[in-house]
């Protein structure tokens, strides 16, 4: 069976070491001919071996900026993270008018997925009062992660859509209604390999709204240039709480929740669902 994944091998720059192994939180690599492996079925596309490869030998599959040519209208979804990406205070209305300014013809923030899924979420929660802990969805790494090392806990996980799949999915029906037939793309700019795999080959879905994932880092020095350029701003439609979603327990105080856990970085997270999987996790 072929699994899509967004974390690949480069040959050519692999050396063999080992240091990629040591950091891979599903022990997914290994070392066969002199060669790093990843095990498909372990994988996932966490970007731990992308950080931690000092050849720079593992890399993730994003799409180019030129990949706009594709479509008649196109839909920039940046991830609340971008905001963030920037020195001094540029707003994020500006950085919407630098993705303008790129090419795509309308701005969707991903935030606004977010603000969805905290209203979806406190409904959720009310319908369904439960002692039990409950894990959040938005990390496809996670949701991974719990899937391949602990299936016993997949029971845990809220069943709800991630913000970047509600953004998508509102934004082309905005577009559709406006204009029927005409040919739309939306492009996730992501921080993270995961969320490419999750739009790629999403898992209970046939398909993803997102149609295209370009890097951050692919599109931070036109922006970066855009800005300089003096790039107009536009209004922001997400609130403050959904563009907080980036930052480490910002989707807990949105939902403004009194027991909780914010967990950061997967290795805690590891550590984390040990615990919650030996019942040993004190009761918060």
């Amino acid at each position: 069976m072929e699994i899509f994944h967004s974390v690949i091998l480069d040959e050519d720059k692999c050396q063999g070491c080992t240091n990629c192994i040591k950091h891979c939180p599903t022990e997914a690599i290994r070392v066969r001919k002199g060669k790093a492996r990843i095990i498909n079925l372990r994988c996932i596309d966490c970007g731990e071996c992308i950080r931690a490869c000092q050849h720079d030998a593992k890399k993730a599959l994003t799409d180019a900026l030129f990949s706009l040519k594709e479509f008649e209208y196109c839909i920039a979804l940046p991830a609340p993270t971008l905001y963030g990406q920037f020195p001094g205070a540029v707003s994020p209305g500006v950085i919407n008018g630098a993705l303008r300014a790129l090419g795509f013809d309308q701005v969707y923030e991903v935030a606004r997925g977010a603000d969805y899924c905290t209203m979806v979420t406190k409904e959720f929660l009310r319908a369904n009062p439960t002692p039990r802990p409950l894990i959040n969805s938005a990390c496809p790494a996670v949701v991974r992660l719990i899937q391949v090392l602990f299936p016993g806990l997949v029971n845990l996980i809220l069943p709800l859509e991630t913000p970047a799949e509600i953004a998508a999915q509102n934004a082309k029906k905005e577009v559709l209604e406006r204009e029927p037939g005409i040919k739309v793309g939306t492009f996730f700019i992501t921080p993270c390999p995961a969320k490419v795999t999750a739009h790629q080959a999403p898992e209970g879905n046939p398909f993803s709204q997102v149609d295209r994932n370009i890097a951050i880092s692919t599109v931070y020095g036109p922006l970066l240039k855009a800005i300089k350029n003096g790039a107009p701003e536009e209004n922001i439609k997400a609130s403050g709480v959904g563009i907080g979603w980036a930052r480490s327990g910002g989707e807990i105080q949105a939902l403004g929740l009194s027991k909780h856990l914010t967990v950061d970085g997967i290795n805690e997270v590891l550590t984390i669902l040990e615990e919650l999987e030996m019942e040993s996790l004190p009761e918060l």
